[in-house]
Formats: structure tokens, sequence, C-alpha cells
């Protein structure tokens, strides 16, 4: 709920790989973790182990390996949703090839790790049933459906794209679950089948006919009056015939190109005179209103108004219009930069977004009523098989309810909650905002959005910072923020003012590639020092630092969060940040700015765990040391919240533990390739997942550590991309009474009292949202905001 960042163009796909490139790529991967795991030269790099330091110009971009699509508010697609998106890993999978010899002496079954593509496909049936949750707010059900929508697209752009690649360049091995690639491929499409069938279902039963009971009709062109039918002929006469296009097929006229997730109408048209029968493509203009206002609360799709008798006719006048049909098609949209050979990673990626949108197709969804001659013509013309054809009851492309879920109709909605200012950062709300920095010279302050206000906070404190004449240096992450970012505008202010800036600009941020193209730009304009990280990996850690003079020192003050520099996300993702002017961190947050920047080869820290050098093995150190408290008789636990779990090495890690008698808890939002409850390896191993209003985003890892509890929080998911081809970071909590709340929060997320979904031993999750007598489970996002109204006097009853 891809807080895609503002509407970005609907298609803009990738080119196709070489057999060449992409072995290439293959190589340089698992060449990379063999170096990792000997202990070689510095873990993660691509081949060349550092550019000669005359290649690189000042502000020359050290590249970075693929894109990525990591379940945060992805570019087009949710910048309209609260609530959820999916997590999906374009790169291939090596199980066998990089992490088996680490453990070669121990036993563990085979079919011990669920199907990722299964598990993500379960993710997104779970958002599907919130859609179909009649106790979900009815405006709320809409988003649902559109968010549901939106991550299949991604899916298939992404995860299905790169599958098919990599099938047909000959680099795609067994899955770690032990499925062939065709095998995985053909699982995707038929429950794919099946979910998108049930989601059609969901909208055209359940959710239209309750949003018609409330007086929002969602209608087809022959249910409207005659006065609206002539109100929108009006309209489509003025501003939408003026930019269609009808693209004729014949020996004179190629087959048009069909842009990814573009609406199109396949025409039959016959010349009266000659009889002879004629194929033409209409698209949908994409940058006008999905569903257009017939009258008040009465909405119709576009394309109805488009596919009208009259309107149709004008636009083959002198023809008979004889059928027509409404298709959409979804091309590979990742992209590939081939970085090794890149002077200019910035002028590379640009060039690349241009050929991104000639992708391969992936998928068809047709009208379940498409006339089978024309279905035949388009699965020819655009070379896709059989499988990937999808035929919907009509409407198609339910994103666009999206714009039906922003109706100002806030009683079919969840109740709206206005986060306040942290307490630790001001005893009593002013209007004022509080001095972030006094606060911090005397005690650190735990962070948990979207329950404490982002904008008070996070966004206070750089404010602050590029205010305060005393700030000598401001050092920043940014991997995605919002288009009228206050974050960047602060930053800007510190630069004309005179202060040192970095900003690290990961621009390779899947489909938010654009915008952070023209933040950087817009940076380095201002005086900014613009990196773009380091060779082969790609900067995902959420860092902030300031420096300041205070008397004859420097301070350092810090942040180190698990969410993205977005005001308009922070309210709309569960993420957690320490704000903290602990010199110890600090200085591990300058030493870690310096690797960015230059060329420090530091690869160990004092409160930090960094990948990919250090984070994947300080984990798994920990839950090899719970299994030696454990047997020692004292406190041993692993408790871990992330977005996706699928790393065999510390899933390998958890089954070790479990079998050591260790409980280990799970709370995951998206993919789990973890089988929980399995005799004799994984029955102390419990999974939950929590979906809902807020996007749970945030990462954290908790330790027994025999009787002195250890907590993490960062921005690290446990999956092969985070822990070896990008920069994370984990931040150590030392207040006791954050690593308390920390875990009173993850005791909650697993209670048998908290709504959630469960996860078996055969891969299926079931929900729990009743108890025995059926009384509604706790919600724990109800909870949190409800705590936040007590403190503030404004509590529910």
């Amino acid at each position: 709920m891809s807080q895609s960042s503002a509407a970005q163009e609907q298609s803009v796909p990738g080119k196709a790989t070489s057999r060449k490139a992409e072995s290439r790529k293959a190589t340089s991967r698992k060449a990379e973790s063999r170096k990792a795991e000997s202990g070689g030269a510095e873990a993660g790099k691509a081949t060349p182990a550092q550019p000669s330091v005359g290649t690189l110009a000042a502000h020359r971009p050290h590249p970075v390996n693929g894109g990525d699509l990591d379940g945060e508010y992805t570019g087009k697609f949710a910048a309209k949703y609260a609530g959820i998106v999916g997590d999906i890993d374009a790169d291939p999978d090596d199980y066998e090839d990089e992490y088996a010899p680490a453990h070669a002496g121990e036993e563990l079954p085979q079919g011990r790790f669920l199907d990722r593509e299964r598990s993500w496909l379960a993710f997104n049936e779970r958002v599907l049933e919130l859609a179909e949750d009649p106790n979900t707010p009815l405006l709320e059900r809409a988003n649902f459906l559109a968010i549901f929508a939106s991550n299949l697209d991604e899916f298939f752009m992404v995860r299905v794209a790169g599958l098919k690649r990599r099938i047909a360049t000959g680099v795609a091995t067994r899955s770690a679950s032990g499925l062939q690639p065709r095998e995985v491929l053909e699982l995707i499409w038929n429950r794919s089948r099946e979910l998108m069938a049930r989601h059609a279902a969901c909208y055209q039963e359940e959710i239209a006919p309750a949003l018609a009971d409330e007086g929002i009709h969602i209608v087809r062109w022959h249910e409207l009056t005659d006065k609206e039918q002539s109100r929108l002929y009006s309209l489509y006469m003025q501003q939408i015939f003026p930019v269609l296009t009808p693209l004729a097929v014949d020996p004179a006229h190629p087959f048009p190109y069909i842009s990814g997730l573009s609406l199109n109408l396949a025409v039959v048209v016959s010349n009266p005179v000659s009889g002879h029968r004629h194929f033409a493509r209409v698209k949908v203009p994409p940058l006008l209103s999905r569903f257009l206002e017939a009258s008040p609360q009465r909405y119709v799709p576009i394309e109805d108004v488009i596919a009208a008798p009259r309107h149709l006719g004008e636009l083959f006048p002198g023809m008979t219009v004889e059928e027509h049909h409404m298709f959409r098609l979804t091309r590979n949209e990742d992209l590939e930069v081939e970085e090794d050979d890149t002077e200019n990673l910035l002028q590379a990626l640009e060039k690349e977004l241009m050929r991104r949108r000639f992708g391969p197709p992936v998928r068809l969804e047709v009208e379940e009523t498409i006339d089978s001659e024309v279905l035949s013509l388009l699965v020819r013309e655009l070379k896709i098989g059989e499988a990937e054809v999808y035929p919907l009851p009509g409407p198609l492309d339910l994103t666009g309810l999206f714009s039906v879920a922003r109706i100002d109709r806030p009683e079919l909605k969840y109740p709206k909650f206005v986060a306040g200012t942290h307490r630790d950062l001001a005893e009593v709300e002013s209007a004022s905002a509080p001095d972030v920095f006094a606060a911090l010279r005397t005690h650190d302050v735990l962070l948990h959005h979207p329950y404490d206000s982002f904008s008070t906070s996070v966004q206070a404190f750089l404010e602050q910072a590029a205010a305060d004449p005393d700030v000598l240096a401001i050092k920043q992450t940014l991997y995605r923020t919002s288009g009228d970012s206050p974050i960047v505008d602060a930053l800007i202010e510190a630069a004309e003012s005179g202060k040192q800036v970095l900003v690290l600009v990961e621009i390779k941020a899947r489909f938010d590639e654009q915008a952070n193209i023209k933040w950087a730009r817009k940076l380095e304009e201002s005086g900014c020092h613009v990196v773009y990280g380091l060779v082969g990996l790609k900067t995902h850690s959420k860092l902030s630092l300031v420096v300041r003079q205070e008397g004859d020192s420097l301070v350092r003050y810090s942040h180190v969060g698990t969410g993205n520099y977005n005001p308009k996300t922070a309210r709309l993702y569960e993420d957690l940040g320490l704000l903290t002017a602990n010199q110890e961190v600090g200085a591990d947050l300058s030493d870690l700015f310096n690797r960015l920047s230059g060329y420090s080869r530091r690869e160990t820290y004092r409160r930090l765990l960094v990948a990919p050098k250090s984070l994947r093995t300080g984990l798994i150190t920990r839950i090899e040391s719970e299994i030696k408290h454990h047997r020692a008789g004292r406190p041993a636990y692993v408790r871990v919240k992330v977005n996706s779990i699928v790393d065999e090495a510390v899933i390998d890690a958890l089954y070790r533990a479990s079998q050591a008698g260790v409980p280990v808890d799970i709370w995951v939002r998206g993919i789990c390739a973890v089988r929980p409850g399995v005799a004799g390896l994984s029955e102390n191993i419990r999974v939950r997942s929590i979906l809902g209003r807020f996007l749970e985003h945030s990462r954290v890892f908790a330790f027994g550590n025999g009787g002195e509890p250890e907590v993490w929080l960062g921005s690290a998911d446990m999956m092969h991309r985070n822990l070896d081809r990008r920069i994370e970071a984990l931040v150590r909590v030392e207040d006791p009474a954050h690593r308390a709340a920390l875990n009173r929060l993850l005791e909650t997320g697993m209670s048998d009292t908290t709504a959630s979904w469960h996860l078996g031993p055969d891969g299926d999750w079931t929900r729990h949202a009743a108890d025995a007598d059926g009384r509604p489970l706790r919600n724990v996002q109800e909870m949190l905001i409800d705590a936040r109204r007590r403190r503030r006097g404004t509590a529910t009853p």
C-alpha cells in the first residue's frame, strides 16, 4: 500500500537482459557471496574492488546493483492508499551455492523451506480477506481491493517477469523450496487466476452493491439516465475525444505497441461498402480519471464512456462498429543497468527508464466476454502464452478504486487519527515545535510511527538542524521521499546556509527512480554533496547524523529508523526510530557515512550491525547464543518482526534454535519461507501476520540473552538482497525501558488474544479474528491508537 509516492506515469517498463549480461550478473553474485563467506575483499562488492581515483569526479556515482520492490510506498501504484503492499525480490535465489557450506556438517531435512512465490500470493490473499471482511469499513474494503490489484500488478511486472527472463536465458535454478522454475511459474499462474477471480467476485457481488446501498453508485453506460449520458457526451467531445488515437491494423499499419498497464479497447469495424472487417486499438488516456462522475455520487468507468455507440462512431466515421472488447497488458518493468561499465550511473539510469516501457509481456487481462477471434489476434500479436491470459468480468483494472476510496464519507472509513508529539520530546502538546536537541541531551527517544508524529520528531530534528547556527554538518540517507518533501527542503536550506550537507540518494529505488533523480539534481544544485552509494550495493539504511558545536566540543545527534524519510508515508506505515545523542552511535554513523561517501573499509561498529558484512553473521551468532543460554538453564528466546523472511541461513539458525528448545516467535507481514510447527524441526517456532489500516513495516530483533535482553531495530528484512546486496543497518537499543517496550510490542503481536493470521506447517495461513465465543480479538493497531489518545484524554470510551 507501493505508499507509492505521487502518481507516476502508468507505463515505464525495462528492457530484456541479454544472455551474456544475465550470465555475467549471476556469476558476479556467486563470486561476491564466496568472497564474503571466505572473509576476502570487502563483502558485497562487485568484481572490480574499487574504481581508480582517476575515474571518479567529485560527485560521480558509485553505481548500485539492480532495482528492488521492497514493500514500501512504491512510485506509481499506492500513492493513494493506507494499508499494505507486497515485498518482491526480483533476483534469483541460489541457496545451495551461497549458504550450504556454512553448516555442511549439520543435517536439516529437505523440504524445510516454504515456496516464496506461494507465500507472496498468500500475503496478497490476506489483503483480499480484509476487503472481503464485512467488519472492515466499506470504503476501506474498496481500498483493499485496489491494493490487492496494484500488488499483483507489481508482482507480475517484477517477480514473474524476472522468473520468465531467467528461464529464457537459462540461469534459473531450482528454488529453495525444491520446485523447478517452470513448476513455480505454473503455480503462480494457477493461484493468481484463482485469486483474481475471487477479487473480481468480491467487487461485483459485495463491494459494488454495498456502495450502492450507501448512495455511491459505480454503474455501466446502459444504466445511466438520458440526462447523464448527454452530459457525458459533452464531456467526451470536449476532453476525451481530442486525445484519443485509433490505430488500425492492416497491411499498411502494423499491430501497435501496447504499453504496460494501459487500458485498451479492441474494436472491430466493417466497411459498409466492401463488407471487409478491420481491427483497431484505442488506448484509454491514462491521465484522465478512472471513474467519471455522471451525477453526484454516480460514477461510470471511463472506458464505458469511450465505448458508447455514439462515441465510438465519432472515432470511425463512415464505418460500422461491430464490437469492442477491453484488454489490459502487463509488461516486465524491471530495469537493468550494467553498472560496472557505467561511467555515470545517473545518466545511464535515465536512459534505461526510457527503454523500460518496451519490456516483454507477462500477463494479458481481458473481459470474459471477449470474442475468440479477437483474443486469438491479441495472443498472436502480443506473443503471449495462453496460460498468461486472464479472462475477468469487467471493469478491468480495479486499482481505480483508490479514487473511490478517497470519497469524503468519513463514516465509511476508519476513524480519523492524528498523531501527537512523543511525550519524551514535549511533555505537553503545544503549537510550537519541541526542542529536539535539548530533549536528546537528557534521554534517548524511541519513536513509534504513525502513533508518534513524524513531523514533530524526525522532521523537526532535521528542520531544527538546518536552522541552527551551531550545527556544522548533516549527513543523510534518502531511499524514498515524498514529491514535496520537507526533508529535502531542510537539507537544501542547510546547504544554502553554509553547512556541510552529505546526502546519499538511492536513485535505484524501484518505481521511484525518476523522482529520486529529480531530487538528486535539485540537492546538487543547492550545494549538497550528493553520492549514490557503493558499487554493487543499494543503500537501504535509514540514517541521519547531525554534528553540532556545543562549547569547545562537537556533539553528534543521530536517528536510526526502520522507515523512509517520507512524511506522507509516515502517517500510513508502522515504523520505529531511535533518536539519540549517544556518542557511540554517532561515531558509528560517522564511520558508516565515511564508508558510503569515500574509501573507508571499516567493517565493525560499536552499536550497529551493518550489511553486507556483519548483519547476517551478527544475528546468527546471537541466535546460536540463545541455544547456549537455554542449555545452561538461563532465559532464552528469539523474537523477530520483519516484512519478509526468506534467507535460508537465518532460517536454518532458527530451526536449530527450535530443535534445541528455544522458543522462536516470528511476526511477519509478507513473505515467509519458514515452515513452523514441524515435529523435530520447528515445533518451537510460531509465525503470525498482522495486516490492517497501517502497513506493518518495522524490523525488530529481540533476544533473551540469559536474562539481560538484547534488542535491535533497523532497516533490514531477512532476504538475500538485504543481507548481501544492500547497505542495511540495525542499532542496538540500550535503554532498559525501550527494550521492555519493544518486547511488550512483540509479545502483544504474537499473543493468541490478538487478531492475526497464523501460519501452519503446510504453508497455509488461518485467520484468527474472534475467540471461541465469537468475540472479536484485540486489534493491536487500534490498541496503540487508543493508548496515544488516552495520553491526550481523547480515548474512546
